[in-house]
């Protein structure tokens, strides 16, 4: 679980986060998430594998303003090994309502662009988001 507080610089002229930095916030609670995992983009990049965004989604719940802080989980929603999908939830620490739910999607390249399939090239981090997805799976349940 990622914390954080919501920063001044952050909101509009209305006083509300701007849409744009809960898409930031998920960034750093992937990041975040996967160092927990043993899974940081420092060891990713050192092995060669970088692992570019193919998409982003968020749906808006509720507002947030200044000096708001916020939990943010992340967790493995899909892999297969080539691609992966990381599920978001944004929730107050005050009120615990969720505020935004979304999704990043990505794929695994080596540096000169070319793709990847985690489970033969670094079978140790194909197996940490397998560990990872299962544990989602069975936490849904």
């Amino acid at each position: 679980m990622y914390r954080r507080k919501v920063f001044y610089y952050e909101t509009d002229q209305m006083g509300i986060v701007h849409h744009s930095n809960y898409i930031r916030w998920f960034e750093e609670a992937r990041i975040d998430y996967m160092e927990q995992l043993g899974l940081g983009y420092d060891k990713m990049e050192e092995q060669g594998i970088i692992s570019p965004v193919l998409s982003v989604e968020a749906s808006y719940l509720r507002m947030l303003h200044f000096g708001d802080s916020v939990k943010i989980e992340a967790w493995v929603k899909e892999y297969n090994g080539i691609k992966l999908t990381v599920g978001y939830e944004i929730v107050s620490e005050r009120t615990d309502k969720v505020h935004c739910r979304g999704v990043s999607r990505h794929c695994f390249l080596e540096r000169t662009g070319r793709p990847l399939a985690l489970k033969q090239s670094c079978p140790e981090f194909h197996g940490l988001f397998m560990k990872a997805l299962e544990a989602h799976k069975k936490a849904k349940k």
